[in-house]
């Protein structure tokens, strides 16, 4: 199964890693990128944030030459700063497409008519896609949700709203607002406006193994699929997918101390991005992604997340992978 195009961008295959707050930033891109990911998108950026440069917002736009592609996701609620936080990625990073954020369903980005708000309004999102598609070089792409609950389901005339407007590929995640990340995706949705969509449809939502991949490219359609939670810690996921989609077969899950590797290569990659003490704090919650599934691990998680530095870290988890080795040679 080959790639497919988003504008003038050639991406190789069908999975895409979704862009997830406080986790896709480079280190995690970086290893999604090296496990076959064909496109990976960054952390949503809010437009203001972009036009005040402030420090913290402007390190977010950061785009390692190995990641490529990369999708930018930025946010906002007034066209004007929207329009100008675009030309800036556009002319200020190497990102190869700017994508708008129009699915987060956090209060604190509605009450700013920003985010999943959009999706009551379907000419506002013709309106704001237009505004930025014309503004920049990039290609633009949305990433929106269903609707905002279930009775304003207005995903077919907003797909039509954003390709009208000029977005070159749409990516769908098959949940309203009001349903936040609970309950399941509704891919007859996503399917509808895969039969609608004059541009590449990106589905989202519930995708956690590499057959139910293939199975929403198969049965719905849609160009790829975007993975986000079901790579946390285990971006070996989106190498099955990868190979699944392409092959039939499906590689076989990795040994603990493969993971542990990783677990440990992304604290590194952190580290030299925010530094020591900010980057072992965030990997707690990381390691416990990378242990899940490991025999015994509950301990462990426990000790991490007392750790302080790097080495501490590291002592804990090369300690359960070994007693882990010698449990195997016993039996």
């Amino acid at each position: 199964m080959s790639g497919f195009k988003i504008g003038n961008i050639d991406i190789k295959n069908r999975a895409v890693l979704a862009p997830m707050a406080g986790v896709t930033n480079p280190a995690f891109r970086l290893i999604a990128k090296e496990f076959g990911a064909g496109l990976v998108c960054a952390e949503m950026v809010s437009d203001k944030g972009i036009l005040l440069e402030n420090a913290r917002t402007l390190r977010m736009l950061y785009v390692d030459e190995r990641e490529k592609p990369l999708s930018l996701q930025i946010f906002g609620g007034s066209k004007d700063t929207l329009v100008r936080a675009a030309q800036y990625v556009d002319q200020n990073t190497n990102a190869d497409i700017i994508d708008i954020n129009m699915g987060c369903p956090v209060p604190k980005v509605t009450k700013c008519e920003a985010g999943a708000k959009w999706l009551l309004d379907p000419d506002k999102v013709y309106e704001m896609v237009n505004a930025v598609s014309n503004a920049v070089d990039k290609p633009v792409t949305v990433k929106m949700r269903l609707g905002w609950d279930e009775d304003h389901i207005y995903i077919l005339d907003n797909v039509r709203a954003a390709q009208s407007g000029g977005a070159a590929a749409i990516a769908i995640h098959g949940r309203t607002r009001s349903q936040q990340y609970e309950g399941t995706a509704n891919w007859d949705w996503i399917g509808e406006a895969k039969k609608i969509a004059t541009v590449p449809i990106i589905g989202n939502g519930d995708i956690s193994t590499p057959q139910e991949a293939k199975h929403a490219i198969d049965h719905y359609g849609v160009d790829a699929v975007m993975i986000g939670r079901a790579a946390l810690g285990n971006p070996w996921m989106l190498y099955q997918t990868v190979q699944y989609l392409e092959t039939g077969e499906l590689p076989p899950e990795p040994a603990a101390r493969e993971k542990i590797d990783i677990c440990m290569l992304h604290l590194d990659r952190l580290i030299a991005i925010k530094g020591e003490v900010t980057a072992v704090r965030e990997m707690r919650q990381h390691a416990a992604w990378y242990l899940k599934g490991l025999k015994g691990s509950g301990p462990v998680r426990k000790q991490i997340n007392e750790t302080e530095s790097r080495d501490a870290f590291g002592i804990v988890l090369y300690h359960f992978v070994e007693q882990l080795e010698r449990q195997m040679q016993e039996v």
